[in-house]
Formats: C-alpha cells, sequence, structure tokens
C-alpha cells in the first residue's frame, strides 16, 4: 500500500504553464509564487543537499536511511525534507518503517526550463 501524495506541481500540464523561461515574458503574481516557493525550499544549504542526494540516487529515490547524513539531527532531516515536499519537490512513500523520496523529473524540466532562456541572454 502506498502512502505517496503528488502534490499538483507535479502534473506535467501544471508544471509547463507555471514556469515559462524568465526572458520569454513577465511572470504572473501566481506563477511568481509557485517559482518562489520552489527556489526558497532550495535555498538552505541542507535542504539543497538533500534534493542533490535524492535526484542523484541511484534508480531515482532514496530512502531517508541513505539521504541522512547531512550534518545535521534526524528530526532536523525531517523537517527539511517536509519543506522540500510543501513546496512540491519531492514526493514520498512508505515502504515499512522507511520512507523513500523522489524528484518527479517535470519538477527538475520545469525548473530548468525557467532558468534555460535566461542563461542564454547572459
Amino acid at each position: 500500500m502506498s502512502n505517496a501524495k503528488v502534490l499538483p506541481l507535479l502534473e506535467p500540464d501544471v508544471v509547463a504553464a507555471c514556469c515559462p523561461p524568465l526572458n520569454e515574458r513577465p511572470m504572473s503574481a501566481d506563477e511568481a509564487e509557485v517559482a518562489a516557493k520552489m527556489f526558497k525550499a532550495l535555498g538552505d544549504p541542507v535542504r539543497l543537499r538533500l534534493f542533490s542526494a535524492v535526484a542523484s540516487h541511484e534508480g531515482g529515490e532514496a530512502c531517508v536511511c541513505d539521504i541522512s547524513d547531512v550534518g545535521v539531527s534526524q528530526p532536523t532531516v525531517s523537517h527539511h525534507l517536509k519543506k522540500l515536499k510543501e513546496a512540491g519537490l519531492l514526493s514520498s512513500e512508505r515502504r515499512g518503517t522507511w520512507v523513500y523520496y523522489r524528484v518527479e523529473p517535470s519538477v527538475l524540466a520545469a525548473m530548468g526550463a525557467l532558468l534555460a532562456g535566461a542563461a542564454k541572454t547572459a
């Protein structure tokens, strides 16, 4: 039985509509709100390390037991993972006593598309 919860941000059609490249047109207030939540969540070094650990883990998902060595206590790791989930960057599934996290490819694609256009004009 899966406890995985996919947030609306992770639906491909929502991701494509929410995050246009920065140089395409000015963002709407709603688009900026979604993008700001993603980048705010990644603005913390511990969260960025956890996100990177999940994204780069073999098989595209990681057990919390495999990624919790980031220099903070386990409750703090859980807090940061919760913030990443709330921002729509991670989804999770409980399997027995462990929770497995994954980054949805659509999130990485949306973040890349958001920044790609700006990089071309720099």
